[in-house]
């Protein structure tokens, strides 16, 4: 690793706990539902939706509420999606979007993934982009964090049936941090030069002619083919371009503080207007992390004990840290087969620079590696580098951050109650160690407790395995696969870890817009986020229930360095356990085969 990806990453690091302590201390202020926070700002929007905000709820009816209200926005989405050419804000007229393209991209948006296998500026209207998608950014970010919510007054509680009010909790996140953030970050990256606007697209005339060739269509506008099934192709000569336009900015905002991570461009955050300036892209990688480290100091005042909070976030940073450190020192290396291209010594000094294949010059390497780690690490899914043009242990490490259960940071909500899910095991198995019953922040451990957690554990790794299976298996899945080999299987494993873990990032080698990846990857997607919360839920009403236990010389810490090393060891080992026989079939093989040639030629000399 070079020196500037080392103060890259401190600076980073130092900014976000700076900014995350003030925030942690809002969002513990706006958990607390008997407290009032701005109650008139409220009380209208509880009145329109005929909701009592002052009523507690059982952790089914939570649920129920939760399922309730995410089905209908991936509805609402869908439908937008299929009418988009009969709706206004529409200047390109695009037609409908296939359905079983909106019917991915719908629960996309809702699970808080942003899986996109279509390219926005020519799919999706300007209504659709701002109604449809940037409204679900906002939701989706909002119930992840209603969920934790729920579980750390779960912690908190002294005895009780209820665990806040699903409608309160999701009012509150929107109004009082997502909405003034985005607002704050959008005008910032409006500074920087991402555009907002409801243009129509700008046609220019270009520098230069661009000649390339295309397929040659009939007078039903359908591609002519030759004999033997192939399009006929005819050169073409074009004197301009077409620039998108759109409301950029305000989606932007939402997507990188909300964890979600769908561009509005289908070069995503390494799109200019999107993400322009070495300034942005730092400004982008902080709003990513903010919340879910903010949410981490949130649960230690909840819980009345800040050294807890302070726990879960060093083992967050710690697995990152060591994680992060594995792509910058990966992408910094020199490609073996392009350095052995090198046919003159500042070619080959060009390439023993590190691997710039997939990245842009005005971010360089560290700040594109640093970008996918935080953005894997974060259950985020923005890009501003191809995640293909990796080397394979690059791609390994950012694999297996979203592999861990998206619980280094995380998404909004969702990383703290992973992590809180993992602590639960931790003290389970310490406790069978030491023949105690397991108590956890004043909580016994029991039985019921202990079948959920293992439920919300083992959701996600049963869709990626057999996902990957289903797809390596089939023609279907086959079909999608560009790279032959381990590179190719390689692809199908981070798209399936991807969406079951709601991430949404790709290798995008794997053609992944057809009827067969848009259907699986969608029940992958629903199913590890609902499958996940819903023990979670039942878990906070379980522990919301026990009264809370005083502190004696028996009890196991849980606030200090060994318990950080036991949580550490415990997210590590079910993932190793877990994933390790899939990655040695992947990128571990690839680096084998890319590598060992290398070694083996220069030994040779």
């Amino acid at each position: 690793m070079t020196g500037q990806a080392f103060l890259l990453l401190a600076a980073f690091l130092v900014l976000l706990f700076v900014l995350s302590w003030p925030l942690g201390r809002l969002l513990a202020r706006i958990s607390d539902q008997a407290r009032p926070v701005w109650s008139a700002v409220e009380r209208p929007f509880y009145r329109l939706a005929g909701v009592d905000g002052a009523s507690g709820m059982t952790w089914s009816t939570y649920a129920l509420a939760l399922l309730l209200f995410n089905s209908a926005g991936a509805l609402v989405v869908y439908l937008l999606q299929r009418v988009q050419h009969l709706l206004p804000l529409n200047p390109q007229a695009f037609p409908a979007v296939s359905p079983d393209s909106a019917f991915n991209t719908a629960v996309s948006f809702v699970a808080n993934t942003n899986w996109q296998g279509y390219a926005g500026e020519s799919t999706m209207s300007y209504l659709v982009q701002m109604l449809g998608l940037t409204v679900q950014n906002f939701l989706s970010a909002a119930t992840g964090c209603a969920v934790a919510f729920a579980l750390i007054r779960a912690f908190a509680a002294r005895s009780s049936k209820s665990i806040g009010n699903f409608w309160v909790d999701v009012t509150r996140v929107t109004l009082y941090v997502l909405l003034p953030l985005s607002l704050i970050v959008a005008v910032f990256l409006i500074s920087q030069g991402v555009i907002q606007n409801l243009k129509p697209y700008q046609e220019v005339n270009t520098i230069e002619r661009v000649t390339y060739d295309s397929p040659k269509n009939g007078v039903d506008g359908q591609p002519i083919k030759d004999a033997k099934g192939q399009p006929v192709m005819e050169s073409v000569t074009r004197p301009t371009q077409t620039i998108a336009m759109g409301p950029v900015a305000s989606q932007e905002a939402i997507k990188m503080l909300g964890t979600n991570g769908g561009g509005f461009f289908n070069a995503n955050s390494a799109h200019p207007y999107e993400n322009p300036t070495a300034l942005s892209n730092f400004i982008q990688m902080l709003s990513i992390f903010l919340i879910p480290a903010a949410l981490c100091f949130a649960f230690g005042r909840v819980v009345g004990d800040m050294r807890q909070g302070i726990a879960v976030l060093a083992t967050m940073t710690l697995i990152f840290v060591a994680l992060t450190c594995v792509v910058l020192w990966s992408e910094q290396q020199a490609n073996p087969v392009l350095a052995t291209l090198g046919t003159d010594a500042a070619q080959s000094a060009t390439q023993s620079g590190g691997n710039m294949e997939g990245k842009e010059v005005r971010f360089g390497i560290s700040a594109s590696a640093l970008f996918a780690a935080i953005t894997t690490a974060a259950s985020c899914g923005a890009v501003n580098a191809m995640h293909d043009s990796f080397l394979p242990l690059g791609g390994a490490a950012t694999m297996l951050l979203m592999q861990l259960g998206e619980v280094v940071f995380g998404g909004v909500g969702s990383g703290l109650y992973g992590m809180l899910v993992f602590a639960l095991l931790a003290v389970f198995v310490a406790g069978l160690m030491i023949g105690r019953t397991p108590e956890y922040l004043g909580k016994k451990i029991e039985s019921y407790d202990i079948k959920m957690v293992s439920l919300a554990i083992l959701v996600t790794p049963f869709l990626v395995l057999v996902g990957t299976a289903v797809a390596v298996m089939t023609d279907a899945g086959q079909a999608g696969i560009s790279n032959p080999g381990a590179h190719g299987f390689s692809e199908v494993l981070y798209a399936l870890s991807s969406a079951a873990n709601n991430n949404g990032s790709a290798f995008a080698g794997l053609s992944a817009n057809t009827p067969f990846y848009n259907i699986l990857l969608a029940i992958a997607m629903w199913f590890g986020r609902f499958a996940i919360i819903i023990p979670v839920l039942a878990v906070a009403g379980s522990l919301a229930a026990k009264k809370r236990l005083e502190v004696t010389p028996g009890t196991m810490p849980t606030h200090g360095p060994l318990f950080v090393v036991l949580l550490i060891a415990t997210v590590l080992t079910v993932g190793a356990l877990t994933y390790i026989p899939a990655l040695a079939l992947g990128p571990v093989v690839e680096h084998l085969q890319l590598f060992a040639p290398a070694a083996s030629s220069a030994g040779a000399k």
